[in-house]
């Protein structure tokens, strides 16, 4: 943004500080008005000349120097400079009103008294004395024509404006599958992963579910401009178990008994996810559908249980005499045996 246009401009206002604002306080102003109308957050045309406005102001008022130039030359435009066709002629200038703003650019007042003509030097950072003098006129002026004197060419000034700084971006996330057996999801696994073109391992808890989501901080996408990046969220597929189902944290699985150790009671072994006997104390009286539980032989770490559920197996093929002990058995256990199970069967 050129210098001639900065008396149209308030960038004080554009963002929202005070005129002795400190950096510390200019720069947090933009950054949270940069975050509230970048293009890539807010998609409105409103929001686009918002942030232009905002960049442009944070150009200017971020650097000292630039700053002061600011400041400077809006004080002109406030009425700190005075024209007046004094004994200089129609082009004078009171050149009091000038001594405080030069002498910011060059180091001095440099300043003569009664209208006398005034010399000033630079090394080439001073502002465009002719776009300053065009914009109080109305048309370009020539400095020695009203009264001042340049030792360097002001109008060969040149000023470089800085681009605005680029928001940093957060990477975007992704989503992908990825299918355990059931003894992963139960016992939790280490799988090696590729994501966003990085090959890496990851830690699979114990006890993770089908259709669970699994978010693995900073393996997504890369940020821009110094953003952070995104996340990678596994979505879960777990293969079925024809021995073993998860009910919470417990393991659950069938456990066969003959008819003896249902009626007497028995401790019978179970083998676990890994192939290991674990003991289930089975109490006399046990039906099918009972439940015996091992305490924390479920999910590791979860204080699970392994529950057995009970399932009394009778031979397919009966011979004659065990369908002769079956009937014994059903008079031994009596009446109220069999008007239980006769019950059971109604519900």
């Amino acid at each position: 943004m050129a210098e001639n246009e900065w008396l149209a401009k308030d960038f004080y206002k554009v963002l929202g500080v005070s005129k002795d604002a400190d950096e510390a306080t200019i720069t947090k102003a933009y950054r949270k008005l940069a975050r509230k109308y970048h293009p890539d957050l807010n998609k409105t045309k409103e929001a686009e000349e918002k942030f232009k406005d905002v960049s442009e102001a944070y150009d200017v008022l971020k650097d000292s120097q630039t700053r002061q130039r600011y400041d400077a030359i809006r004080q002109f435009g406030a009425g700190g400079a005075r024209f007046a066709g004094g004994a200089g002629g129609a082009g004078g200038f009171d050149a009091s009103s000038f001594s405080d703003i030069f002498s910011m650019f060059n180091g001095g007042t440099g300043m003569g008294g009664n209208g006398s003509r005034i010399r000033f030097t630079t090394s080439g950072a001073g502002p465009n004395m002719g776009d300053i003098f065009s914009m109080f006129s109305g048309s370009q002026q020539n400095p020695s024509a009203s009264g001042f004197q340049s030792a360097n060419n002001f109008g060969n000034a040149q000023y470089t404006q800085s681009q605005p700084e680029n928001m940093p971006e957060v990477g975007e996330d992704i989503t992908t599958n990825i299918t355990l057996t059931f003894k992963q999801a139960f016992k939790g696994a280490t799988v090696s992963l590729r994501a966003a073109g990085t090959t890496f391992k990851t830690h699979i808890p114990a006890g993770v579910k089908a259709g669970q989501k699994i978010r693995l901080k900073g393996k997504g996408k890369p940020g821009k401009f110094g953003g952070a990046a995104g996340d990678l969220y596994l979505q879960v597929h777990v293969e079925e178990s024809n021995t073993f189902t998860l009910r919470g944290n417990n393991l659950v699985a069938a456990l066969p008994l003959t008819l003896s150790e249902a009626v007497h009671g028995a401790k019978v072994m179970l083998n676990d996810v890994d192939g290991k006997p674990v003991t289930f104390k089975v109490p006399a009286g046990s039906s099918s559908g009972d439940e015996i539980h091992v305490e924390d032989a479920g999910v590791p770490g979860a204080h699970g249980d392994f529950i057995g559920v009970v399932q009394i197996h009778i031979p397919k093929r009966a011979t004659m005499l065990l369908k002769h002990a079956a009937k014994e058995f059903d008079k031994t256990a009596g009446d109220a045996y069999v008007a239980e199970v006769k019950k059971l069967r109604q519900n």
